[in-house]
């Protein structure tokens, strides 16, 4: 029987409180790393300092420095508080002394490294909590404090240690605690999945891809992974002494660097800014991402991933203009093959602007689910694709062109009903709860049951892992009506065109 006492959770670093809301116990801003201020700005984060009694875990942590007008239009909701010390995690847990260990999902925020926290009501674990899992959602370093290069602190490493990527670490580091700490929320730390959207699928292929991160997750779900080439080191070391630059260093030491209010990285021109990738070169992501899974070096883990039916609705956050993507053809192709090529796989599609919206999709997005599932089929490990494509039955007229970038996440996290309140002018239906349901279940199966040595995943169809021939794909919906289906040799022409081009057309605009 659930009681008061089942509401404190000792873990390594000391005793919690947390809330017991709808039958699942809640345990919010748990530190997971020292807050990394001061001198410990721009390094790798260290462990949290134990307490004594009890602390209280039951309000948001603080979110990284970021701008709230757009996390609040495009970002899930308002962010919180903001601060520099942004090492939280948040666990939702139906039981914590269960007959078997549950299942554990760690869900990493979209937002182009700029822009998110774990709190926002997109994420809420309850929902998926509630059905026989624990979900782990966290904060880590947003925008310079996650992403930064500069000369000065290359001078605090030895050769071969240099550190750019801190958002990564953070990331591991929260990974870190799951390890030392889930059990007594009565997770399985042999069974963690991590997962996410947009940024954080990129950075759940990071996670695959860098060497610092074995033996912490062991599958992972990438929603909406962009093709976009991680930023080389030397170019995140021009940017950063533009920056210091900007502030009127023109040497700078680490100890100025440092002394910058935290409050002062946000609000900078993007041209001074890395993103929406992480950097290539350093400890944690020696090769860029795309390297490692094009010469399948990534960790032999299960993954699933896959993308929506119009990705290009966000493609300008990126800095891609759909509708130069055709003009941009034919700047590049050879006696206008290229082009007469790309109409033939888009049969009926004559005008620039919607072939370039389609292109760009395809290119940016669907073609890094082909891409992840060949080197895993490569790897010896399975993997699973998927395309999103059903839209809310009472916002179909808002979106012609499908499923925008983000909005399968609410389906797959299945917290619809979280999102009632800024949902109110289009409410959902029970057909859309229902559609949700049964895609999350998917999710949960994966974080249930997906191994290395997993043939298919349960659900109202049987999905099996995807193979080069047959490259069976889910459909979660189609032309946004609700349906569920394998299609094969999805896209199939299209993905293997794209994956020879994407290295000369996929590019970051700044």
């Amino acid at each position: 029987m659930k009681n008061d006492q089942m509401l404190k959770i000792r873990t390594a670093e000391g005793l919690l409180r947390g809330n017991l809301e709808q039958g699942v116990f809640v345990f919010r801003g748990i530190p997971y790393a020292a807050p990394p201020t001061g001198h410990l700005r721009w390094r790798a984060p260290k462990p949290v300092q134990p307490w004594e009694g009890e602390r209280d875990a039951t309000l948001w942590g603080n979110a990284s420095w970021q701008s709230r007008e757009y996390c609040m239009a495009v970002g899930g909701g308002d962010p919180g508080v903001f601060s520099e010390d942004c090492l939280y995690l948040n666990v939702w847990t139906p039981e914590v002394d269960p007959s078997r260990p549950l299942p554990v999902m760690v869900w990493i925020h979209g937002g182009g490294f700029a822009i998110g926290a774990g709190g926002l009501a997109p994420y809420v674990g309850l929902p998926l909590a509630s059905r026989g899992v624990v979900i782990v959602t966290l904060n880590y370093r947003l925008g310079h404090m996650g992403f930064f290069a500069h000369p000065a602190l290359d001078k605090e490493y030895q050769d071969g240690e240099v550190v750019n990527n801190f958002a990564l670490l953070d990331q591991m580091a929260a990974l870190q605690w799951v390890q030392r700490n889930i059990s007594s929320f009565g997770g399985d730390s042999r069974n963690v999945t991590i997962f996410g959207e947009s940024s954080g699928a990129r950075s759940v292929l990071s996670l695959f891809a860098s060497p610092l991160s074995a033996g912490l997750f062991h599958k992972g779900i990438a929603q909406s992974a962009y093709t976009l080439p991680d930023i080389p080191r030397e170019t995140a070391l021009e940017t950063g002494t533009k920056l210091a630059k900007h502030f009127n260093l023109e040497n700078a030491t680490a100890e100025q660097l440092r002394a910058l209010p935290a409050d002062a990285f946000w609000p900078l021109d993007r041209s001074l800014a890395n993103g929406p990738v992480a950097i290539s070169g350093d400890h944690v992501l020696p090769e860029p991402m795309l390297s490692v899974f094009n010469h399948v070096r990534q960790h032999k883990l299960p993954l699933m991933i896959g993308s929506n039916s119009d990705e290009a609705s966000v493609l300008s956050y990126f800095g891609v203009d759909p509708a130069k993507v055709i003009e941009q053809v034919r700047q590049t192709q050879h006696i206008g093959l290229r082009l007469k090529l790309i109409r033939m796989l888009y049969d009926g599609v004559w005008d620039d602007s919607e072939l370039g919206r389609q292109v760009a999709r395809d290119m940016t997005f669907t073609t890094m689910g082909y891409v992840a599932a060949l080197s895993q089929h490569r790897n010896g490990v399975p993997a699973w694709r998927y395309y999103f494509d059903y839209v809310s039955e009472n916002a179909r007229d808002l979106y012609p062109n499908g499923t925008w970038h983000g909005n399968e996440i609410p389906y797959t996290l299945n917290t619809l009903d979280a999102l009632a309140t800024q949902m109110a002018d289009r409410p959902f239906t029970e057909n859309d709860r229902a559609f949700a349901h049964k895609v999350s279940e998917y999710w949960l199966n994966f974080a249930r049951d997906a191994s290395v040595f997993s043939h298919q995943l349960k659900g109202e169809i049987v999905w099996p892992a995807w193979q080069p021939y047959a490259d069976n794909v889910m459909r979660f919906g189609e032309k946004g009506e609700a349906a569920l289906k394998l299609e094969k040799r999805f896209m199939r022409r299209r993905t293997q065109l794209f994956r020879l081009l994407m290295k000369k057309m996929v590019r970051l605009r700044k």
